[in-house]
């Protein structure tokens, strides 16, 4: 019962933002009306609002809301473009807590004090997020060390904001149009992909088979965790030093861009051991000139059926008509109530046409696949979120792998990646789509 106080006015504070950017918005949405004409600057500055808005409430509303935010910057499927780049800015740096709570936790955690485990720990956090923050420090050896602490009764917060955005979703399910996007699967998701963030034994073990999956392989390394030092709430790993990859400049790094490729590919291709928060921000080029890895809290396991998948959309993209395109979304997505095939060939025509008539070194991944995702949902047709997470993962790399070396072609690589593995695994070319009305058809429930 002692919850419903802390609830009562969270919900309150959630409802006032709700309502005050609604209205923000309304007005927002008839200027618009005035100064945007056409349709398609329209709509493009319509999503763009949203984004700043949303911005704009979760930056007030906090940690969960932020993390929140991030997420769905990976989610094509679910949002138009000119809101994921708004949403891309949210920053979770948040105010540091004091070091007498960093010392409780870890000497709760760890036992007996602070010094029986660190020769050194300095009272300044060299990094402070919305779940964690990280403090430089020695072990008795001499070894410097990374110590990340989680932020004191974060847990509960984020399970309390759980509640209520749950409580939100179901009342959103009440919409039919709504409901398409299954509101309250994606909540869920969301927030155990948070949770899972606050247990630091599950990221010291994401760590040990990252170095596992890559042992061996040069140019790369992840941090090296020291158990005797980690718990729960506490996680010790080897401090790397270097630069943030996207401090380096543009051009003129092949090599590193070509690791930065390969490392993500076998996550996906190869080991179904893919870290989900994947960008510049986690990566880092050691004084050695090795890439360095890190914040490896949120992870994604992929199955067999998932690379098949893969395979038959990269098919597509290297050689396919129209009708592969079709064929590959009645096969493997989800597609709500009907949908008028024959007007998805012909977004399909108008699609493959406009990418056909370029060389693949003009092609862009990020605009290629974000036009696949425009036409699923114009029509309703949803992708397994996995395969989302791939894709964006595919675009994030496109991205470094740009900046590091200007002249790459992220289509013939993961083409030359993929088949290959295709090949050993036995995966042929993708089977004929199923005949009209034998898809994966999930019609939902009576408004």
């Amino acid at each position: 019962m002692r919850q419903w106080p802390g609830n009562v006015v969270r919900f309150l504070a959630i409802v006032l933002v709700v309502v005050v950017g609604a209205i923000a918005y309304g007005v927002a949405r008839l200027a618009t009306l005035l100064l945007y004409w056409r349709r398609a600057r329209r709509r493009a500055a319509v999503a763009r609002l949203r984004g700043r808005l949303l911005r704009w409430a979760m930056t007030l509303l906090g940690a969960t809301f932020i993390k929140l935010g991030q997420v769905l910057s990976t989610r094509p499927d679910l949002l138009e473009p000119e809101t994921i780049d708004e949403l891309r800015h949210l920053q979770d740096r948040l105010h540091a807590f004091g070091y007498r709570k960093v010392r409780r936790i870890i000497e709760a955690d760890l036992g007996g004090r602070v010094e029986d485990h660190f020769a050194e720990l300095d009272r300044r956090p060299v990094a402070a997020a919305s779940v964690a923050q990280v403090h430089r420090g020695l072990l008795h050896d001499g070894t410097e060390v990374a110590v990340k602490v989680v932020r004191p009764e974060v847990r509960g917060t984020i399970e309390r904001d759980g509640r209520l955005l749950h409580f939100f979703a179901r009342i959103a399910e009440l919409s039919r149009t709504a409901r398409l996007s299954r509101p309250v699967d994606h909540c869920r998701e969301l927030i155990d992909g948070i949770l899972m963030q606050t247990d630091l034994r599950g990221e010291a073990a994401h760590y040990e088979r990252f170095r596992a999956n890559f042992a061996g392989v040069p140019g790369l390394r992840f941090p090296t965790v020291f158990p005797a030092q980690s718990s729960e709430r506490v996680l010790t790993m080897s401090f790397e030093r270097g630069r943030k990859i996207d401090a380096l400049g543009a051009g003129g790094h092949p090599e590193l861009a070509l690791v930065t490729r390969r490392t993500f590919f076998k996550m996906c291709f190869e080991d179904g051991f893919v870290h989900a928060d994947l960008h510049p921000g986690n990566m880092l080029v050691g004084d050695d000139g090795d890439l360095v890895i890190f914040d490896v809290g949120l992870v994604k396991h992929l199955d067999a059926e998932l690379l098949l998948q893969l395979v038959d959309f990269s098919r597509c993209v290297a050689m396919g008509t129209s009708a592969d395109f079709v064929g590959h979304l009645r096969r493997f997505h989800t597609y709500m109530g009907d949908v008028d095939w024959d007007e998805v060939q012909r977004d399909a025509e108008a699609f493959v046409a406009r990418f056909r008539d370029r060389t693949s070194a003009e092609l862009e991944m990020g605009v290629f696949i974000r036009d696949v995702f425009a036409i699923g949902r114009k029509h309703k047709i949803q992708p397994l979120p996995e395969m989302t997470l791939i894709l964006v993962g595919v675009v994030t790399s496109e991205g470094i792998a740009k900046m590091l070396d200007p002249g790459v072609n992220t289509f013939h690589e993961m083409a030359a990646f993929l088949m290959p593995l295709a090949q050993r695994l036995g995966l042929g070319p993708a089977a004929p789509a199923p005949a009209p009305g034998a898809g994966a058809v999930t019609t939902p429930d009576p408004a």
